[in-house]
């Protein structure tokens, strides 16, 4: 995995990337048909829930920035919100101090994913697309039939979680093998239930997810299972368009999303990084600012970012140069500010694609943690997500439940443009992991002329908990060089140096390019990952 050894991927009409090889071919092929770069990134992410679905699957949330061929930014937020149930009188009634992480009761938001593919899919054909959403789901159905080969990191994963998982409901029928064992890596596991579930959503339209004979069979489940979602909260879901975060620097302009995803904090980051005056990558100086950034980054967003309707702060505010110089002043140097702060762990995948008209797409879906809440639906077949742990049951705190309540999202797609016209969509899995992945590989890129390739691939670093791990100290890969991670040490970084030269604790990052003045495309995806870029 050497950084010089991983080269981009160019191409002259569209290019799709994601962190799986067979969602990758799903989106291809529409590309190759003529589909555009939303009905592309459609098809990858309904056969990215099949082919991953350790890491997401159709009972999660989404959120998705889409620039259109006149440079229009915009937002769809597809997260749902908390079942009308879900109170905290719920939980203590049940003898619970917190939500439990796995389970029915974990599974207390609806899910918000399928609104959003609504919303994207009603924007392809806005855009010139005339895919019906039954072709955009025909990989996705023909895999969960023919049978999905175990990728690694499933079975690794199945392994690490298997104790807690198991006792879930429809958790060892759908991922453990006949004898109740961990699938080796290559043996196919096959979803009959939902190959079924979404087959008739092409036939039916995906509206039915909320408001027909799917809503009606998952309500059922949900409600057997012991879950406080409802039918009628399942009824009422809508995503949501709003306006993205904006942020304009030096040498680009970025594009976030807004509360209740972290989007606000790459923005932070990579705007009082700019202010820093780093002159060149991967040294001492480039990963300290950047760490240093993404503590400030972090403290804001702790207090600030909520619940879009329950916002007491305006997001932009902290954007703004006076913002941004006064948090980059509050930086040593040469010394790390004390940490450890709470911390957030989260599973996701980041999708992307770009066509010639112009379209480029970043797009986040997840089920929160490694298999969410580990509860699979019976009638449909649908893995559920526990995003609604990140709420508290502290009526004091930031984010404290209640129904019709969204949940704080780590998720958060990002885009750009460049000064000398490129359109750049990237976004990665990982948690607390997410904006520090985002800053980095865009500092590289964007401010210091990393090849993309390069960009994505060269050694990490993560601060706080991030996808299956609970530290809270400074990982960063072997691969760093050795006297840089002496120096963070020196600079008072409590720095872990990991076994492994790389390692998928560092996120599945990517990112397509729209190249200015028709010069094509181009993508990468992390080489930490099973997936990478195709274009035609």
């Amino acid at each position: 995995m050497a950084d010089h050894l991983h080269e981009s991927v160019r191409a002259g009409r569209g290019i799709v990337a994601a962190p799986h090889h067979l969602a990758v071919e799903a989106g291809r092929a529409v590309l190759e048909e003529g589909g555009n770069a939303l009905e592309a990134t459609l098809a990858a992410a309904a056969a990215i829930a099949v082919v991953y679905p350790h890491m997401t699957q159709i009972g999660g949330d989404g959120f998705w920035l889409i620039r259109d061929p006149k440079g229009r930014v915009g937002y769809i937020e597809a997260t749902g919100y908390a079942g009308a149930k879900a109170t905290q009188a719920f939980y203590r009634d049940r003898g619970h101090d917190v939500i439990p992480p796995r389970g029915p009761l974990a599974a207390l938001t609806v899910p918000g994913q399928i609104g959003g593919w609504q919303l994207a899919l009603e924007t392809a054909a806005a855009l010139g697309g005339r895919m019906p959403m039954r072709r955009l789901l025909e990989a996705a159905i023909d895999h969960a039939r023919a049978g999905v080969p175990v990728s690694a990191s499933q079975h690794r994963l199945t392994q690490e979680k298997r104790a807690e998982l198991t006792p879930v409901p429809g958790f060892a029928e759908t991922f453990l093998d006949a004898e109740g064992k961990v699938p080796e890596p290559g043996a196919r596991l096959r979803f009959e239930r939902l190959a079924d579930t979404l087959e008739h959503l092409g036939r039916a339209g995906l509206d039915d997810y909320y408001r027909g004979d799917v809503g009606r069979e998952i309500a059922a489940d949900l409600e057997r299972a012991g879950s406080p979602v409802t039918r009628e909260d399942l009824a009422a879901y809508r995503a949501l368009r709003r306006e993205p975060l904006k942020l304009k620097l030096a040498n680009m302009e970025l594009w976030a999303s807004p509360p209740p995803t972290q989007g606000l904090a790459t923005l932070i980051i990579l705007g009082v990084f700019e202010r820093l005056g780093v002159a060149a990558p991967e040294g001492f100086a480039h990963l300290h600012g950047l760490i240093e950034a993404t503590k400030r980054a972090f403290l804001i967003r702790d207090r600030v970012v909520t619940d879009f309707d329950h916002l007491t702060r305006d997001p932009a505010a902290f954007l703004t140069p006076a913002a941004l110089a006064r948090e980059a002043a509050a930086i040593e140097p040469r010394q790390a500010a004390p940490w450890p702060h709470p911390t957030r762990r989260g599973d996701t995948v980041w999708l992307g694609a770009t066509d010639q008209s112009g379209i480029t797409v970043s797009y986040i879906q997840s089920i929160y943690w490694e298999f969410g809440a580990g509860l699979v639906l019976p009638g449909t077949g649908m893995l559920m997500q526990n995003r609604g742990t990140s709420f508290s049951l502290d009526p004091r705190a930031r984010n404290p439940l209640m129904p019709g309540r969204r949940p704080f999202h780590t998720l958060n797609p990002g885009m750009a443009q460049l000064a000398d016209g490129r359109v750049v969509a990237y976004g990665t899995m990982g948690g607390e992991g997410q904006p520090q992945t985002n800053a980095a590989v865009m500092s590289r890129y964007a401010m210091f002329g990393v090849p993309l390739g390069e960009a994505v691939a060269r050694p990490r670093w993560v601060l706080g908990r991030t996808w299956g791990s609970d530290l809270v100290n400074l990982r960063v890969e072997g691969a760093i060089d050795s006297a840089v991670a002496e120096a963070l040490e020196r600079a008072g970084h409590d720095v872990e140096v990991l076994p492994e030269a790389y390692s998928d604790m560092m996120g599945h990052a990517g990112a397509v390019v729209l190249h200015p003045e028709g010069a094509g495309v181009e993508g990468t995806h992390d080489p930490r990952a099973d997936g990478g870029a195709a274009g035609v």
